[in-house]
Protein backbone atom coordinates (compact mmCIF):
# COMPACT_ATOMS: atom_id res chain seq x y z
CA UNK A 1 0.00 0.00 0.00
CA UNK A 2 2.84 2.58 0.88
CA UNK A 3 4.50 1.65 -2.95
CA UNK A 4 1.52 2.71 -4.08
CA UNK A 5 1.00 5.77 -1.85
CA UNK A 6 4.79 6.68 -2.91
CA UNK A 7 4.19 6.27 -6.93
CA UNK A 8 1.35 8.58 -6.73
CA UNK A 9 2.80 11.17 -4.15
CA UNK A 10 6.25 11.53 -5.33
CA UNK A 11 5.43 13.29 -8.87
CA UNK A 12 3.16 15.29 -7.65
CA UNK A 13 5.78 16.61 -4.80
CA UNK A 14 8.56 16.99 -7.99
CA UNK A 15 5.85 19.96 -8.87
CA UNK A 16 6.24 21.62 -5.80
CA UNK A 17 8.25 24.34 -4.98
CA UNK A 18 11.28 23.43 -3.17
CA UNK A 19 14.02 25.20 -0.75
CA UNK A 20 16.50 26.14 -3.82
CA UNK A 21 13.61 28.30 -5.41
CA UNK A 22 13.91 29.98 -2.38
CA UNK A 23 17.67 30.28 -1.99
CA UNK A 24 17.54 31.78 -5.25
CA UNK A 25 15.59 34.64 -4.31
CA UNK A 26 17.63 35.70 -1.50
CA UNK A 27 20.84 35.73 -3.95
CA UNK A 28 20.04 39.24 -5.21
CA UNK A 29 16.81 40.81 -4.43
CA UNK A 30 17.77 44.46 -5.12
CA UNK A 31 18.19 43.38 -8.56
CA UNK A 32 14.94 40.82 -8.35
CA UNK A 33 13.12 44.09 -6.90
CA UNK A 34 13.93 46.15 -9.60
CA UNK A 35 13.73 44.10 -12.34
CA UNK A 36 10.10 43.60 -11.37
CA UNK A 37 8.95 47.03 -11.15
CA UNK A 38 9.68 47.49 -14.60
CA UNK A 39 8.11 44.79 -15.96
CA UNK A 40 5.08 45.69 -13.49
CA UNK A 41 5.31 48.96 -15.39
CA UNK A 42 5.64 47.05 -19.17
CA UNK A 43 2.85 45.34 -17.94
CA UNK A 44 -0.03 47.81 -16.45
CA UNK A 45 -1.11 48.69 -19.89
CA UNK A 46 -0.90 45.56 -21.52
CA UNK A 47 -3.13 43.90 -18.84
CA UNK A 48 -5.46 46.46 -19.20
CA UNK A 49 -5.43 46.52 -22.63
CA UNK A 50 -6.06 42.66 -23.18
CA UNK A 51 -8.68 42.99 -20.29
CA UNK A 52 -10.54 45.47 -22.34
CA UNK A 53 -9.88 43.38 -25.67
CA UNK A 54 -11.10 40.23 -24.01
CA UNK A 55 -14.39 41.21 -23.63
CA UNK A 56 -14.50 41.34 -19.70
CA UNK A 57 -13.24 44.38 -19.08
CA UNK A 58 -10.16 46.38 -17.60
CA UNK A 59 -10.46 45.15 -14.20
CA UNK A 60 -10.06 41.85 -15.56
CA UNK A 61 -7.03 41.99 -17.12
CA UNK A 62 -5.41 43.58 -13.79
CA UNK A 63 -6.93 40.75 -11.45
CA UNK A 64 -5.68 38.41 -13.70
CA UNK A 65 -1.92 39.88 -14.29
CA UNK A 66 -1.94 39.74 -9.87
CA UNK A 67 -3.35 36.12 -9.11
CA UNK A 68 -2.11 34.26 -12.04
CA UNK A 69 1.14 36.21 -12.37
CA UNK A 70 1.68 35.65 -8.34
CA UNK A 71 0.60 31.72 -8.37
CA UNK A 72 2.65 30.96 -11.42
CA UNK A 73 5.75 32.67 -10.74
CA UNK A 74 5.80 30.37 -7.38
CA UNK A 75 4.63 27.35 -8.71
CA UNK A 76 5.99 27.45 -12.20
CA UNK A 77 8.82 25.92 -13.75
CA UNK A 78 10.96 28.63 -15.14
CA UNK A 79 13.11 31.18 -12.74
CA UNK A 80 12.48 34.33 -15.18
CA UNK A 81 8.49 33.54 -16.76
CA UNK A 82 6.30 36.39 -16.04
CA UNK A 83 2.49 35.41 -16.47
CA UNK A 84 -0.45 37.35 -17.25
CA UNK A 85 -3.08 37.99 -19.92
CA UNK A 86 -1.98 37.58 -23.51
CA UNK A 87 -2.95 38.90 -26.81
CA UNK A 88 -3.06 34.82 -27.86
CA UNK A 89 -5.20 34.23 -25.39
CA UNK A 90 -7.14 36.94 -26.06
CA UNK A 91 -7.88 35.62 -29.33
CA UNK A 92 -9.37 32.58 -28.63
CA UNK A 93 -11.88 34.11 -25.72
CA UNK A 94 -13.20 36.84 -27.98
CA UNK A 95 -15.52 33.89 -29.75
CA UNK A 96 -15.93 32.10 -26.27
CA UNK A 97 -17.27 35.15 -24.69
CA UNK A 98 -19.46 36.19 -28.10
CA UNK A 99 -21.33 32.64 -27.64
CA UNK A 100 -21.23 31.89 -23.58
CA UNK A 101 -20.68 35.38 -22.27
CA UNK A 102 -18.29 36.41 -19.39
CA UNK A 103 -19.14 33.31 -17.20
CA UNK A 104 -18.96 31.02 -19.99
CA UNK A 105 -15.07 32.68 -20.13
CA UNK A 106 -14.53 32.06 -16.50
CA UNK A 107 -15.92 28.81 -16.36
CA UNK A 108 -13.56 27.73 -19.17
CA UNK A 109 -10.83 28.98 -17.81
CA UNK A 110 -11.07 26.85 -14.51
CA UNK A 111 -11.57 23.56 -16.39
CA UNK A 112 -8.33 24.86 -18.43
CA UNK A 113 -6.09 25.11 -15.23
CA UNK A 114 -7.87 21.78 -13.93
CA UNK A 115 -6.61 20.52 -17.85
CA UNK A 116 -3.43 21.84 -16.84
CA UNK A 117 -2.81 19.99 -13.92
CA UNK A 118 -3.48 16.77 -15.34
CA UNK A 119 -0.96 17.36 -18.04
CA UNK A 120 1.75 18.10 -15.68
CA UNK A 121 0.73 15.04 -13.46
CA UNK A 122 1.21 13.07 -16.99
CA UNK A 123 4.42 14.59 -17.78
CA UNK A 124 3.45 16.09 -21.13
CA UNK A 125 5.52 18.81 -21.00
CA UNK A 126 8.19 17.15 -22.68
CA UNK A 127 5.94 17.20 -26.40
CA UNK A 128 6.52 20.53 -26.45
CA UNK A 129 9.59 20.18 -28.80
CA UNK A 130 8.06 18.04 -31.36
CA UNK A 131 6.22 21.67 -32.32
CA UNK A 132 7.45 22.48 -35.71
CA UNK A 133 9.30 25.89 -35.86
CA UNK A 134 7.34 26.68 -39.39
CA UNK A 135 4.10 26.27 -36.91
CA UNK A 136 5.56 28.38 -33.92
CA UNK A 137 6.55 31.13 -36.36
CA UNK A 138 3.50 30.60 -38.27
CA UNK A 139 0.77 31.51 -35.26
CA UNK A 140 3.04 34.03 -33.71
CA UNK A 141 2.40 35.94 -36.95
CA UNK A 142 -0.90 35.53 -37.31
CA UNK A 143 -1.78 36.43 -33.58
CA UNK A 144 0.32 39.75 -33.74
CA UNK A 145 -2.58 40.26 -37.16
CA UNK A 146 -5.10 39.30 -35.21
CA UNK A 147 -4.61 41.69 -31.98
CA UNK A 148 -3.90 44.68 -34.40
CA UNK A 149 -7.01 44.13 -36.04
CA UNK A 150 -8.67 43.82 -32.86
CA UNK A 151 -7.91 47.19 -31.82
CA UNK A 152 -9.43 48.75 -34.41
CA UNK A 153 -12.63 49.50 -33.50
CA UNK A 154 -10.90 51.69 -30.21
CA UNK A 155 -8.34 52.93 -32.02
CA UNK A 156 -11.11 54.59 -34.55
CA UNK A 157 -12.97 55.34 -31.19
CA UNK A 158 -15.94 53.69 -32.44
CA UNK A 159 -18.30 50.97 -30.35
CA UNK A 160 -17.29 47.41 -31.07
CA UNK A 161 -19.70 45.99 -33.35
CA UNK A 162 -21.27 42.39 -32.52
CA UNK A 163 -19.67 40.08 -33.89
CA UNK A 164 -16.57 37.31 -33.11
CA UNK A 165 -15.03 37.22 -36.68
CA UNK A 166 -11.67 39.60 -36.57
CA UNK A 167 -11.99 40.53 -39.95
CA UNK A 168 -15.75 41.58 -40.51
CA UNK A 169 -15.56 42.98 -37.35
CA UNK A 170 -12.42 45.56 -38.41
CA UNK A 171 -14.80 46.09 -41.57
CA UNK A 172 -17.74 46.90 -39.99
CA UNK A 173 -15.82 49.43 -37.08
CA UNK A 174 -13.56 50.58 -40.75
CA UNK A 175 -17.34 51.76 -42.13
CA UNK A 176 -18.63 53.15 -39.28
CA UNK A 177 -15.66 54.87 -38.90
CA UNK A 178 -16.20 56.46 -42.22
CA UNK A 179 -20.22 57.46 -41.19
CA UNK A 180 -18.56 59.45 -38.20
CA UNK A 181 -14.73 59.57 -37.88
CA UNK A 182 -13.35 60.38 -34.77
CA UNK A 183 -9.78 61.79 -35.10
CA UNK A 184 -8.97 62.44 -31.56
CA UNK A 185 -9.03 58.28 -30.82
CA UNK A 186 -7.21 58.14 -34.14
CA UNK A 187 -4.51 60.73 -32.92
CA UNK A 188 -4.11 59.22 -29.51
CA UNK A 189 -3.77 55.41 -30.74
CA UNK A 190 -1.10 56.66 -33.33
CA UNK A 191 0.79 58.88 -30.66
CA UNK A 192 1.12 56.35 -28.03
CA UNK A 193 2.12 53.47 -31.18
CA UNK A 194 4.90 55.50 -32.22
CA UNK A 195 6.10 56.66 -28.93
CA UNK A 196 6.39 53.12 -28.55
CA UNK A 197 7.92 51.99 -31.71
CA UNK A 198 10.39 54.93 -31.87
CA UNK A 199 11.24 55.34 -27.83
CA UNK A 200 12.04 51.54 -28.25
CA UNK A 201 14.40 51.93 -30.70
CA UNK A 202 16.34 54.50 -29.27
CA UNK A 203 16.16 53.49 -25.66
CA UNK A 204 15.14 50.16 -25.02
CA UNK A 205 15.39 49.56 -21.55
CA UNK A 206 12.94 52.79 -21.04
CA UNK A 207 9.15 51.52 -20.99
CA UNK A 208 7.59 54.17 -22.98
CA UNK A 209 4.09 52.40 -23.12
CA UNK A 210 3.67 53.62 -19.62
CA UNK A 211 5.13 57.27 -20.77
CA UNK A 212 2.48 56.84 -23.45
CA UNK A 213 -0.29 56.28 -21.43
CA UNK A 214 0.25 58.88 -19.00
CA UNK A 215 1.20 61.14 -21.97
CA UNK A 216 -2.21 60.45 -23.62
CA UNK A 217 -4.19 60.51 -20.39
CA UNK A 218 -2.56 63.60 -19.17
CA UNK A 219 -3.80 65.36 -22.58
CA UNK A 220 -7.43 64.15 -22.61
CA UNK A 221 -7.96 65.47 -19.11
CA UNK A 222 -6.34 68.64 -19.10
CA UNK A 223 -8.11 69.57 -22.43
CA UNK A 224 -11.57 67.63 -21.71
CA UNK A 225 -11.16 65.64 -24.77
CA UNK A 226 -14.50 63.96 -24.21
CA UNK A 227 -13.88 61.98 -27.80
CA UNK A 228 -11.40 60.30 -26.21
CA UNK A 229 -13.06 57.63 -24.44
CA UNK A 230 -11.85 56.72 -20.87
CA UNK A 231 -11.34 52.93 -19.37
CA UNK A 232 -14.51 53.74 -17.25
CA UNK A 233 -14.35 52.83 -12.91
CA UNK A 234 -12.52 50.13 -11.94
CA UNK A 235 -13.17 48.50 -8.42
CA UNK A 236 -10.78 49.54 -6.00
CA UNK A 237 -9.10 46.42 -5.06
CA UNK A 238 -9.75 42.42 -6.16
CA UNK A 239 -13.17 41.33 -5.88
CA UNK A 240 -13.60 38.11 -3.12
CA UNK A 241 -13.47 34.63 -4.63
CA UNK A 242 -16.93 33.54 -6.10
CA UNK A 243 -17.36 30.66 -7.62
CA UNK A 244 -20.95 32.12 -8.84
CA UNK A 245 -20.20 32.00 -12.78
CA UNK A 246 -20.93 28.10 -12.84
CA UNK A 247 -23.68 26.65 -14.53
CA UNK A 248 -23.36 23.32 -14.07
CA UNK A 249 -25.83 22.82 -17.04
CA UNK A 250 -23.37 24.25 -19.62
CA UNK A 251 -20.31 22.73 -17.83
CA UNK A 252 -20.43 20.07 -20.75
CA UNK A 253 -20.55 22.44 -23.78
CA UNK A 254 -17.29 24.04 -22.33
CA UNK A 255 -15.28 21.35 -22.39
CA UNK A 256 -13.83 21.88 -26.01
CA UNK A 257 -13.61 25.22 -25.64
CA UNK A 258 -11.52 25.00 -22.40
CA UNK A 259 -9.24 22.07 -24.12
CA UNK A 260 -8.55 24.86 -26.43
CA UNK A 261 -8.02 27.03 -24.12
CA UNK A 262 -5.42 24.95 -22.28
CA UNK A 263 -3.75 23.63 -25.09
CA UNK A 264 -2.87 27.88 -26.06
CA UNK A 265 -1.96 27.98 -22.44
CA UNK A 266 0.61 25.15 -22.51
CA UNK A 267 2.25 26.01 -25.54
CA UNK A 268 2.68 29.79 -25.12
CA UNK A 269 3.83 29.39 -22.05
CA UNK A 270 6.45 26.41 -22.58
CA UNK A 271 7.09 27.99 -25.79
CA UNK A 272 7.91 31.50 -23.30
CA UNK A 273 9.80 29.82 -20.46
CA UNK A 274 11.96 28.02 -23.80
CA UNK A 275 12.44 31.86 -24.99
CA UNK A 276 13.73 32.78 -21.31
CA UNK A 277 16.41 29.85 -21.30
CA UNK A 278 17.47 31.31 -24.45
CA UNK A 279 18.17 34.49 -23.35
CA UNK A 280 20.07 33.49 -20.63
CA UNK A 281 23.31 30.99 -19.17
CA UNK A 282 22.62 28.19 -16.85
CA UNK A 283 18.81 28.77 -16.89
CA UNK A 284 16.70 25.64 -17.68
CA UNK A 285 12.72 25.35 -16.99
CA UNK A 286 10.81 22.24 -16.16
CA UNK A 287 8.36 22.21 -18.20
CA UNK A 288 5.71 19.69 -16.08
CA UNK A 289 6.21 22.05 -13.05
CA UNK A 290 5.44 25.15 -15.37
CA UNK A 291 2.20 23.23 -16.89
CA UNK A 292 1.72 22.93 -12.95
CA UNK A 293 2.07 26.46 -12.31
CA UNK A 294 0.08 27.80 -14.94
CA UNK A 295 -2.78 25.19 -14.60
CA UNK A 296 -2.96 26.83 -10.69
CA UNK A 297 -2.67 30.21 -11.79
CA UNK A 298 -5.76 29.85 -14.41
CA UNK A 299 -7.98 27.82 -11.07
CA UNK A 300 -7.34 30.81 -9.02
CA UNK A 301 -7.68 33.05 -11.71
CA UNK A 302 -11.74 33.15 -12.60
CA UNK A 303 -12.16 32.89 -8.80
CA UNK A 304 -10.96 36.48 -8.55
CA UNK A 305 -13.07 37.57 -11.71
CA UNK A 306 -9.42 37.08 -13.78
CA UNK A 307 -9.47 35.75 -17.88
CA UNK A 308 -7.49 32.59 -18.19
CA UNK A 309 -3.37 33.16 -18.61
CA UNK A 310 -0.33 32.49 -19.94
CA UNK A 311 3.47 32.70 -19.32
CA UNK A 312 3.99 35.88 -21.58
CA UNK A 313 6.76 36.13 -24.15
CA UNK A 314 7.73 40.49 -24.03
CA UNK A 315 6.76 40.38 -20.10
CA UNK A 316 9.19 37.60 -19.41
CA UNK A 317 11.76 38.96 -21.97
CA UNK A 318 11.95 42.40 -20.05
CA UNK A 319 12.14 40.51 -16.98
CA UNK A 320 15.53 38.63 -18.26
CA UNK A 321 16.74 41.94 -20.14
CA UNK A 322 16.45 44.34 -16.69
CA UNK A 323 18.36 41.53 -14.86
CA UNK A 324 16.19 39.49 -13.35
CA UNK A 325 17.69 36.23 -11.70
CA UNK A 326 15.13 34.28 -9.41
CA UNK A 327 11.04 34.35 -9.34
CA UNK A 328 10.99 37.27 -6.62
CA UNK A 329 11.29 39.21 -10.12
CA UNK A 330 7.79 38.10 -11.10
CA UNK A 331 6.02 37.86 -7.38
CA UNK A 332 7.23 41.87 -7.24
CA UNK A 333 5.21 42.37 -10.58
CA UNK A 334 2.77 40.72 -9.47
CA UNK A 335 2.53 42.74 -6.06
CA UNK A 336 3.37 46.21 -7.65
CA UNK A 337 0.02 45.39 -10.17
CA UNK A 338 -2.11 44.71 -6.64
CA UNK A 339 -1.29 47.95 -5.49
CA UNK A 340 -2.15 49.60 -8.09
CA UNK A 341 -5.15 48.10 -8.19
CA UNK A 342 -5.55 48.77 -4.91
CA UNK A 343 -4.64 52.25 -4.39
CA UNK A 344 -4.74 54.10 -7.99
CA UNK A 345 -8.37 52.68 -9.47
CA UNK A 346 -9.50 56.06 -10.40
CA UNK A 347 -6.26 57.42 -11.89
CA UNK A 348 -6.22 54.17 -14.52
CA UNK A 349 -10.24 54.43 -14.73
CA UNK A 350 -8.92 57.67 -16.84
CA UNK A 351 -6.52 56.09 -19.52
CA UNK A 352 -8.40 56.86 -23.05
CA UNK A 353 -9.02 53.45 -24.51
CA UNK A 354 -7.68 54.72 -27.86
CA UNK A 355 -4.33 55.04 -25.94
CA UNK A 356 -4.51 51.25 -24.62
CA UNK A 357 -5.24 50.56 -28.47
CA UNK A 358 -1.70 51.97 -29.79
CA UNK A 359 -0.31 50.17 -27.00
CA UNK A 360 -1.46 46.85 -28.12
CA UNK A 361 -1.04 47.73 -31.77
CA UNK A 362 2.90 48.68 -30.98
CA UNK A 363 3.22 45.16 -29.29
CA UNK A 364 1.78 43.73 -32.44
CA UNK A 365 4.17 45.31 -34.34
CA UNK A 366 7.24 43.93 -32.38
CA UNK A 367 5.70 40.54 -31.99
CA UNK A 368 6.30 40.61 -35.67
CA UNK A 369 10.05 39.12 -36.53
CA UNK A 370 10.96 39.75 -39.99
CA UNK A 371 14.17 38.44 -40.14
CA UNK A 372 12.87 34.93 -38.61
CA UNK A 373 9.87 34.91 -41.23
CA UNK A 374 12.31 35.80 -43.95
CA UNK A 375 15.08 32.81 -42.51
CA UNK A 376 12.17 30.37 -42.13
CA UNK A 377 10.47 31.09 -45.22
CA UNK A 378 13.76 30.78 -47.21
CA UNK A 379 14.61 27.44 -45.41
CA UNK A 380 12.42 24.93 -47.97
CA UNK A 381 9.16 25.05 -49.67
CA UNK A 382 7.52 23.13 -46.69
CA UNK A 383 8.32 26.05 -44.01
CA UNK A 384 7.07 28.30 -46.23
CA UNK A 385 3.76 26.57 -46.66
CA UNK A 386 3.51 25.87 -43.57
CA UNK A 387 4.64 28.93 -41.83
CA UNK A 388 2.13 30.78 -44.25
CA UNK A 389 -0.53 28.09 -43.88
CA UNK A 390 -0.99 28.24 -40.12
CA UNK A 391 -0.62 32.49 -40.12
CA UNK A 392 -3.46 32.60 -42.76
CA UNK A 393 -5.44 30.06 -40.86
CA UNK A 394 -4.82 31.90 -37.19
CA UNK A 395 -6.48 35.06 -39.03
CA UNK A 396 -9.76 33.69 -41.22
CA UNK A 397 -10.33 30.57 -38.68
CA UNK A 398 -8.97 30.68 -35.31
CA UNK A 399 -5.72 29.68 -33.20
CA UNK A 400 -6.71 26.40 -32.36
CA UNK A 401 -7.41 24.98 -35.63
CA UNK A 402 -4.92 27.13 -37.08
CA UNK A 403 -2.08 25.19 -35.02
CA UNK A 404 -3.63 21.62 -35.64
CA UNK A 405 -3.77 22.59 -39.98
CA UNK A 406 -0.46 23.66 -38.89
CA UNK A 407 1.05 20.30 -37.16
CA UNK A 408 -1.14 18.45 -39.77
CA UNK A 409 0.72 19.85 -42.69
CA UNK A 410 3.50 19.82 -41.54
CA UNK A 411 3.17 16.19 -40.45
CA UNK A 412 2.40 15.08 -44.05
CA UNK A 413 5.03 17.08 -45.78
CA UNK A 414 7.67 15.56 -43.21
CA UNK A 415 6.16 11.98 -43.97
CA UNK A 416 6.51 12.73 -47.52
CA UNK A 417 10.16 13.95 -47.01
CA UNK A 418 10.72 10.25 -45.30
CA UNK A 419 8.74 8.48 -48.01
CA UNK A 420 11.54 10.06 -50.41
CA UNK A 421 14.47 8.88 -48.70
CA UNK A 422 13.25 5.25 -49.01
CA UNK A 423 14.73 3.50 -52.63
CA UNK A 424 15.09 0.46 -53.79
CA UNK A 425 18.13 0.08 -55.62
CA UNK A 426 19.19 -2.80 -58.08
CA UNK A 427 22.48 -4.44 -57.00
CA UNK A 428 24.66 -6.62 -59.01
CA UNK A 429 26.07 -9.56 -57.90
CA UNK A 430 28.96 -9.95 -56.57
CA UNK A 431 31.67 -11.27 -59.20
CA UNK A 432 34.28 -12.19 -56.62
CA UNK A 433 32.11 -14.86 -55.15
CA UNK A 434 31.52 -16.71 -58.41
CA UNK A 435 33.14 -17.99 -61.19
CA UNK A 436 32.33 -15.71 -65.01
CA UNK A 437 30.40 -18.35 -66.03
CA UNK A 438 28.36 -18.63 -63.16
CA UNK A 439 28.31 -15.33 -62.32
CA UNK A 440 26.66 -14.46 -65.80
CA UNK A 441 23.83 -17.46 -65.67
CA UNK A 442 23.05 -16.08 -62.02
CA UNK A 443 22.50 -12.73 -63.48
CA UNK A 444 20.46 -13.85 -66.25
CA UNK A 445 17.86 -15.42 -64.07
CA UNK A 446 18.69 -13.75 -60.32
CA UNK A 447 18.43 -9.90 -59.23
CA UNK A 448 19.07 -8.28 -56.30
CA UNK A 449 17.35 -4.88 -54.86
CA UNK A 450 19.14 -3.25 -51.79
CA UNK A 451 15.94 -1.56 -49.66
CA UNK A 452 16.71 1.70 -47.67
CA UNK A 453 15.59 3.82 -45.45
CA UNK A 454 11.89 3.48 -43.89
CA UNK A 455 9.16 1.07 -45.37
CA UNK A 456 6.33 2.57 -43.75
CA UNK A 457 2.63 3.33 -44.87
CA UNK A 458 3.83 6.78 -46.72
CA UNK A 459 6.97 5.01 -48.78
CA UNK A 460 4.81 1.62 -49.26
CA UNK A 461 3.01 2.14 -52.63
CA UNK A 462 5.67 3.52 -54.45
CA UNK A 463 7.92 -0.14 -53.55
CA UNK A 464 5.23 -1.77 -54.30
CA UNK A 465 4.58 -0.12 -57.83
CA UNK A 466 8.94 -0.34 -58.34
CA UNK A 467 9.05 -3.92 -57.37
CA UNK A 468 5.61 -5.03 -59.49
CA UNK A 469 7.71 -3.95 -62.38
CA UNK A 470 10.11 -6.62 -62.03
CA UNK A 471 10.36 -9.12 -65.21
CA UNK A 472 12.46 -11.51 -67.30
CA UNK A 473 13.82 -13.31 -63.79
CA UNK A 474 13.64 -15.98 -61.96
CA UNK A 475 14.76 -15.07 -58.39
CA UNK A 476 14.10 -11.87 -56.77
CA UNK A 477 16.94 -11.01 -53.30
CA UNK A 478 15.34 -8.68 -51.36
CA UNK A 479 18.50 -7.30 -49.30
CA UNK A 480 16.81 -5.52 -46.07
CA UNK A 481 19.69 -5.26 -43.62
CA UNK A 482 19.38 -1.06 -43.97
CA UNK A 483 15.47 -0.53 -44.00
CA UNK A 484 15.38 1.75 -41.27
CA UNK A 485 11.56 1.68 -39.73
CA UNK A 486 8.71 -0.68 -40.59
CA UNK A 487 5.32 -0.73 -39.91
CA UNK A 488 2.23 -2.48 -40.54
CA UNK A 489 0.97 -1.35 -44.04
CA UNK A 490 5.17 -1.41 -45.04
CA UNK A 491 4.88 -5.09 -43.86
CA UNK A 492 1.21 -5.78 -45.85
CA UNK A 493 2.55 -4.36 -49.16
CA UNK A 494 6.11 -6.66 -48.30
CA UNK A 495 3.43 -9.76 -48.02
CA UNK A 496 1.53 -8.71 -51.39
CA UNK A 497 4.64 -8.26 -53.25
CA UNK A 498 6.06 -11.59 -52.31
CA UNK A 499 2.52 -13.13 -52.76
CA UNK A 500 2.05 -11.33 -56.60
CA UNK A 501 6.16 -12.42 -57.70
CA UNK A 502 5.26 -15.95 -56.55
CA UNK A 503 2.32 -16.21 -58.66
CA UNK A 504 4.31 -15.12 -61.59
CA UNK A 505 6.53 -17.76 -60.82
CA UNK A 506 9.41 -15.80 -59.73
CA UNK A 507 10.48 -16.61 -56.61
CA UNK A 508 11.55 -14.03 -53.84
CA UNK A 509 14.00 -14.18 -50.74
CA UNK A 510 15.14 -11.70 -48.25
CA UNK A 511 18.42 -11.17 -46.55
CA UNK A 512 19.55 -9.24 -43.14
CA UNK A 513 15.74 -8.61 -42.05
CA UNK A 514 16.44 -6.91 -38.43
CA UNK A 515 15.14 -8.69 -35.29
CA UNK A 516 13.08 -5.45 -34.65
CA UNK A 517 11.11 -5.96 -37.95
CA UNK A 518 10.51 -9.77 -37.30
CA UNK A 519 7.21 -9.56 -35.23
CA UNK A 520 5.19 -6.52 -37.53
CA UNK A 521 6.18 -8.95 -40.15
CA UNK A 522 5.45 -12.30 -38.25
CA UNK A 523 2.10 -10.34 -37.62
CA UNK A 524 0.68 -9.52 -40.93
CA UNK A 525 1.81 -13.35 -42.35
CA UNK A 526 4.71 -12.06 -44.45
CA UNK A 527 7.28 -14.59 -42.41
CA UNK A 528 5.31 -17.29 -42.41
CA UNK A 529 5.13 -16.53 -46.42
CA UNK A 530 9.00 -16.58 -46.38
CA UNK A 531 9.72 -19.64 -44.09
CA UNK A 532 7.40 -22.35 -45.58
CA UNK A 533 9.90 -21.98 -48.89
CA UNK A 534 12.95 -21.99 -46.40
CA UNK A 535 13.58 -18.78 -48.32
CA UNK A 536 14.74 -16.27 -45.50
CA UNK A 537 18.69 -16.28 -45.00
CA UNK A 538 20.61 -14.04 -42.81
CA UNK A 539 23.40 -12.90 -45.04
CA UNK A 540 23.10 -11.52 -48.65
CA UNK A 541 25.54 -14.73 -49.92
CA UNK A 542 23.13 -17.58 -48.32
CA UNK A 543 20.46 -16.05 -50.21
CA UNK A 544 22.37 -16.48 -53.29
CA UNK A 545 23.15 -19.97 -52.84
CA UNK A 546 19.48 -20.47 -51.85
CA UNK A 547 18.78 -19.08 -55.16
CA UNK A 548 21.47 -21.25 -56.90
CA UNK A 549 19.82 -24.43 -55.55
CA UNK A 550 16.45 -23.48 -56.39
CA UNK A 551 17.16 -22.46 -59.63
CA UNK A 552 19.43 -25.77 -60.49
CA UNK A 553 16.13 -27.96 -58.92
CA UNK A 554 14.12 -26.33 -61.60
CA UNK A 555 16.44 -27.41 -64.10
CA UNK A 556 17.14 -23.55 -65.25
CA UNK A 557 21.08 -23.67 -63.61
CA UNK A 558 23.46 -26.88 -64.57
CA UNK A 559 24.70 -27.98 -61.50
CA UNK A 560 28.49 -26.10 -62.14
CA UNK A 561 30.42 -26.18 -58.94
CA UNK A 562 30.31 -22.92 -57.04
CA UNK A 563 34.04 -21.93 -56.39
CA UNK A 564 33.12 -19.51 -54.51
CA UNK A 565 30.46 -20.37 -52.38
CA UNK A 566 32.71 -22.39 -49.54
CA UNK A 567 34.79 -19.45 -49.22
CA UNK A 568 32.11 -16.33 -50.04
CA UNK A 569 32.67 -13.64 -48.18
CA UNK A 570 30.08 -12.96 -45.47
CA UNK A 571 29.04 -9.27 -46.16
CA UNK A 572 26.28 -7.45 -44.37
CA UNK A 573 23.22 -8.59 -45.69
Amino acid sequence: MSSVINRVVRPVRSLLPSRCDLAQMGRAPRRDLLAGLTVAIVALPLALGFGVSSGLGAEAGLATAVVAGALAAVFGGSNLQVSGPTGAMTVVLVPIVAQYGPGGVLAVGLIAGFILVGLAVLRAGKYMQYVPAPVVEGFTLGIACVIGLQQVPNALGVAKPDGDKVLAVTWRALAEFATNPNWTAVGFAAAVAVIMLAGGRVRPTIPFSIVGVIAATAVAQIFHLDAAKPIGDLPAGLPAPSLSFLDLAALGSLIAPAVAVAALAALESLLSASVADGMTVGQKHDPDRELFGQGLANIAAPLFGGVPATGAIARTAVNVRTGASSRLAALTHAAVLAVIVFAAAPLVSRIPLAALAGVLIATAIRMVEVGSLKAMARATRSDAIILALTAVATVSLDLVYAVIIGLVVAGVLALRAIAQQTRMDQVPLDKADHSAEEHALLAEHIVAYRLDGPLFFAAAHRFLLELSEVADVRVVILRMSRVTTMDATGALVLKDAVDKLNRRGIAVMTSGVRPGHRQVLDSVGALALLRCEDREYATTPEAIVGARTFLECAGVLSAIPAQGAGTAREESA
